[in-house]
């Protein structure tokens, strides 16, 4: 199978009697030779509630390709739980985890010369991933969400995972006690699902659903609600008619796809992970776009949406306001939408939105109208200055006064920095640095959830700024800047900030600057020398090797 790809009525490569053979073991007929072959990535595990639930949506999915004429053959990928592992070691293995995703389904699809994939995901990294290789391959594809998580209920509020984080920060501040702490603990993830707020999964799968890869309203059903399970039947039968009509992934991902990402992505207020994500997904797909497209979004597209985790609402709050496709319409009202792209159903999108109003409902606070947005531009900028010559990305959604200028506070590893939050060591007006967890310095470009949730628990969100070579969570707020390009490990300004160094954080002006004579900076960058690998064999010292700087996705091919 190449590239170029072309749907057949024979599945190329299996008409010699021994491959023929093995499929008669697994189930093949003499008449099921001549109906399309579809690889259905099935991300179902028990390691994480985002994906305990896809196992029953892939048993069903697997009856409708069936009774809709083709011949499914089901595989297993990989899931790593960004927030089990979140503040660990095991937190490095998250990003890489989508390109182990990303390289399993193109490796079955290629090696099995599938006619097209249907692909299950849950967890924050297995969107990405999917979508990775059904850019590499070009076949007909569907992406089907595993679903969002129901909010807990505490107190008459609604609680999600990062309400935890948030509560350890607290706790150690003396506004909450250890009860307390235990019983936000209990309550937050009630069932199976992803994350509930607007956090990378809901974005990422929100986005597919903008892009036209997976069906209306999926990307905001609950997981344990009926009409994500009719949603995955639909998906498969959508996808044996892609076949059919020979539409093919790259058909869909185009460049129109990824600007109604981007802009959907403003709307939404959503995971500063799609800044790391979609360059990367259009890397695979052989469209350009690149982190300064995120910055022009953000200055034509307002925020929308009241959503968690800046806002009030999560993702089941937004579907029954109107979902992604109300999100949608709002913005080809207004200019912002490429109506004329095409969809995996083969329609266009604003075919797909024909019916549905250009103003929200009165009756929901969920999704504003266009003349009342929550912020009036986006929530994303790409920051630039001597401390970042490639860029560096802030979200400036729930901050007050999107600039401070302070004293340096630097730690070369998360844990380093979280013993000092813990410890109360760090004030307003400090600029907390964490470096050397970078894509290739971490390895795996960390999420630093648990400090900047620590530090909002704390009552310093918006009182301290962060800054860092790794990721944020899609759950994270505050006066934080991450993607900090080149890196520290390959010796990036950020290696380079000493103890007091006056730094400064101008979201307003895009601007991440390190206050000291350039004489001093040559000083320093001639005494400075790259750290030796923190891994040596293994999955982590081959993708510290191969993957490129965050302004380029991380990507590793």
């Amino acid at each position: 199978m190449s590239d170029n790809h072309n749907s057949r009525v024979v599945t190329s490569g299996l008409a010699r009697s021994p491959n023929r053979a093995l499929l008669r073991a697994v189930g093949f007929g003499d008449e099921d030779f001549t109906k399309p072959i579809i690889g259905v990535a099935n991300a179902h595990s028990t390691i994480t509630p985002c994906n305990m639930g896809i196992g029953a949506l892939v048993d069903r999915a697997e009856v409708a390709l069936r009774d809709a004429g083709a011949m499914p053959q089901m595989f297993g990928t990989i899931t790593i739980s960004d927030g089990i592992s979140m503040g660990t070691e095991g937190m490095k293995c998250s990003l890489v985890s989508r390109e182990v995703i990303a390289d399993s389904i193109e490796t079955v699809c290629r090696g099995q010369s599938m006619d097209g994939v249907l692909a299950f995901g849950g967890c924050d990294k297995n969107m990405p991933g999917a979508m990775i290789a059904i850019a590499r391959l070009n076949i007909p594809a569907v992406f089907v969400y595993g679903g969002t998580i129901k909010p807990g209920r505490h107190k008459n509020r609604d609680l999600t995972i990062v309400s935890v984080f948030e509560a350890v920060g607290e706790h150690i501040a003396g506004r909450i006690d250890q009860a307390e702490l235990a019983e936000i603990e209990r309550r937050a993830c009630p069932g199976a699902g992803s994350c509930g707020g607007m956090y990378t999964a809901n974005t990422m799968a929100s986005l597919f659903e903008a892009m036209g890869m997976s069906l209306p309203y999926s990307s905001t059903m609950a997981a344990e609600d009926a009409d994500k399970a009719a949603s995955a039947v639909e998906s498969a039968r959508v996808l044996v008619s892609a076949i059919r009509a020979g539409i093919l992934a790259r058909a869909i991902l185009t460049r129109k796809a990824f600007e109604n990402a981007l802009a959907v992505l403003m709307a939404l207020g959503g995971s500063t992970n799609a800044v790391i994500h979609l360059p990367a997904i259009a890397h695979a797909a052989g469209v350009d776009l690149m982190i300064d497209d995120f910055d022009a979004f953000s200055v034509r597209v307002p925020v929308l949406c009241d959503l968690k985790p800046s806002g009030r609402f999560v993702a089941t709050d937004l579907h029954r306001a109107g979902g992604i496709p109300q999100v949608m319409k709002i913005l080809l009202a207004n200019g912002c939408l490429h109506g004329d792209a095409l969809t995996v159903t083969g329609e266009t999108l604003a075919q797909w939105l024909q019916d549905v109003p250009d103003e929200p409902r009165p009756d929901q606070d969920v999704i504003r109208p266009w003349s009342r947005p929550v912020y009036s531009h986006g929530h994303l900028a790409i920051l630039k200055g001597n401390l970042a010559p490639e860029g560096a990305l802030a979200k400036t959604s729930g901050v007050k006064v999107p600039r401070i200028t302070g004293p340096a506070r630097v730690f070369d590893s998360e844990e380093e920095c979280m013993e000092a939050i813990l410890n109360r060591r760090i004030i307003a007006g400090d600029v907390v640095v964490i470096r050397y967890e970078g894509p290739r310095g971490g390895p795996g470009m960390r999420e630093m959830l648990s400090p900047t949730a620590a530090l909002v628990g704390q009552g310093l969100g918006d009182r301290v700024g962060l800054i860092t070579d790794g990721r944020f969570s899609g759950g994270t707020y505050g006066m934080v800047v991450g993607h900090v390009a080149p890196e520290a490990a390959v010796g990036g300004m950020l290696a380079l900030v000493e103890e007091g160094d006056m730094v400064t954080i101008d979201a307003g002006r895009r601007l991440l600057h390190l206050d000291v004579p350039e004489t001093e900076i040559a000083r320093r960058r001639k005494a400075w020398q790259p750290r030796p690998p923190r891994y040596t064999r293994g999955v982590l010292a081959k993708y510290a090797k191969l993957v490129s700087s965050a302004s380029r996705g991380a990507v590793t091919d």
